[in-house]
């Protein structure tokens, strides 16, 4: 190690003789640093032409990125209906016997004993003994050409039905609320594994260099169970996590700069700060560092982007009407217009995340009964009027707006302690579940897909949510067997290794 206050007491000869060492060795240095990372015949163009050869050979797809720009646009490998994602997921499952599944029968079944045979063998997170069936709270009717069935919790829904695409087969591995959301959003059980939104990032950059390609929004008042590991980016570069998006205040953490600092200052402190990390990638190579500089300037470019685009109040009133939103709250129909808004700047994938749907009846706020109609009257609106905007503006062609929970609900009646509780409310269920998709890509005004009479398992086309995930990349120009990327010496894939298939019968 140097000592630079000895240095400053040698004479001058002494001085020029170390300074001669430094340059010495700084040449050699540079020389290392050339052999590695230049030469042709060096060891880092040895690895490099290694790894394209060895995915070449596997006939996986690893996505070139600018060296400068971690969230470049590419162009998908296979052709891709669509270009943008908006994901709404309703935190806590929502039942789908009282929202899209109508089952007559089990209407004319409320009130008896459980048969054994949908108990035995079974988990539950709440049902003990013989609960009683219970039918469906709320009436149905048929909508639009299509003839889709939606109960009267969701009126402004059912005016778009000809324009969606209702799975009613889906069906999980998980019947408790944190691994069922992580599986949803990562297709794995276990925290540290990418979001889909990090693979689609990672896979297709962004359209936009002033905005993150991955943006999250919350409603509801509480962050979903598992937090944040729901938009992380996993073993991929940490620039393609999703950025937490805010209701009040700064629209994302410590995007304003500090009381009497200027943009010039913190341009010329950025300026230097990269010039440091970009010494340090030539030294080392690590891609974090990379990634560094990307987020740097990323931030700085985003004081500016982020609270133009985040400001709902320059929308017209009719809209702002439209969707029930009220600027400077806290609130789904709020974030539904912002999701509109961040789509139409270039955002690849927008996440948006609404808690308060676990209907099991343990009180008010739970109950089918009760607190299931608020929720309802919350999103109803502001649902509809983001898929008749964007289709208005000439967008829903290409972009893909998904609606779901992470599992669904019972068709018997929860009796939490062996006994009939006060509120109304259903058990987890992951044999059959209601998914939506609008869109890019989708068939339009279909339902694919059955549960059995009562609403209980997946009858006819099972839809795994590993199917769903390959069939959401195959919409956005990817096979889900061949987007991998290497880590702890395996080709990790959003899908994972169990069998998934593309589920055809959707397909536009």
């Amino acid at each position: 190690m140097i000592d630079f206050q000895t240095m400053h007491s040698t004479n001058n000869a002494s001085r020029k003789s170390l300074a001669s060492e430094l340059y010495a060795g700084s040449l050699q240095h540079s020389t290392r640093r050339h052999f590695l990372r230049d030469s042709t015949l060096g060891l880092g163009a040895i690895w490099m032409a290694m790894q394209q050869n060895q995915a070449s050979a596997r006939n996986v797809v690893v996505p070139q990125h600018s060296p400068t720009n971690p969230l470049s646009p590419i162009k998908p490998p296979l052709p891709a209906k669509v270009k943008r994602v908006i994901f709404l997921h309703m935190i806590g499952a929502p039942s789908q016997l009282e929202l899209f599944d109508y089952k007559p029968e089990l209407k004319r079944l409320d009130g008896k004993d459980c048969p054994q045979s949908f108990l035995e063998g079974k988990r539950f997170a709440f049902i003990q003994g013989t609960p009683k069936m219970l039918g469906p709270q709320y009436p149905f009717e048929q909508h639009g050409e299509s003839g889709a069935w939606v109960s009267d919790r969701m009126p402004h829904l059912a005016k778009q039905v000809d324009d969606i695409c209702f799975i009613k087969s889906m069906q999980t591995d998980q019947f408790n609320h944190g691994p069922a959301q992580l599986m949803v959003h990562t297709g794995q059980t276990r925290m540290g594994n990418p979001s889909i939104g990090s693979w689609v990032t990672w896979g297709l950059g962004s359209e936009n260099e002033d905005l993150p390609g991955y943006m999250v929004l919350l409603s509801g008042g509480r962050l979903p169970r598992v937090g944040k590991a729901l938009w992380s980016s996993g073993f991929l570069p940490s620039v393609y996590q999703g950025v937490q998006c805010r209701s009040k205040g700064d629209p994302v953490l410590n995007i304003s700069d500090p009381q009497g600092t200027t943009r010039e200052a913190r341009r010329a402190m950025l300026d230097s700060l990269n010039r440091l990390n970009q010494t340090s990638h030539e030294t080392f190579g690590d891609p974090e560092t990379i990634t560094r500089i990307a987020q740097y300037e990323m931030a700085f470019r985003m004081q500016s982007a982020v609270p133009d685009a985040m400001d709902i109040s320059k929308e017209p009133q009719h809209v702002l009407d439209s969707y029930g939103a009220e600027p400077g709250k806290e609130s789904f129909a709020n974030n539904c217009l912002l999701a509109r808004r961040l789509a139409q700047q270039g955002v690849r994938f927008i996440q948006l995340y609404d808690w308060g749907w676990d209907s099991h009846g343990a009180g008010k706020d739970e109950a089918l009964n009760e607190g299931f109609k608020d929720k309802c009257k919350q999103v109803d609106q502001p649902t509809a009027a983001l898929l008749a905007d964007l289709k208005a503006n000439g967008m829903l062609e290409d972009t893909l707006v998904i609606w779901s929970g992470e599992f669904g609900r019972t068709p018997m009646r929860e009796n939490r302690g062996g006994t009939e509780m006060t509120f109304v409310g259903r058990d987890h269920n992951p044999s059959a579940f209601t998914l939506w998709m609008a869109g890019g890509g989708v068939k339009k005004g279909v339902t694919y897909g059955e549960s059995d009479e009562v609403g209980y398992t997946a009858a006819v086309d099972p839809v795994h949510l590993r199917d769903f995930h390959a069939t959401l990349l195959h919409l956005l120009g990817f096979d889900h067997q061949s987007l991998v990327y290497p880590f702890q010496g395996l080709d990790q894939k959003l899908t994972g290794v169990k069998p998934a298939q593309v589920v055809q019968g959707i397909l536009a």
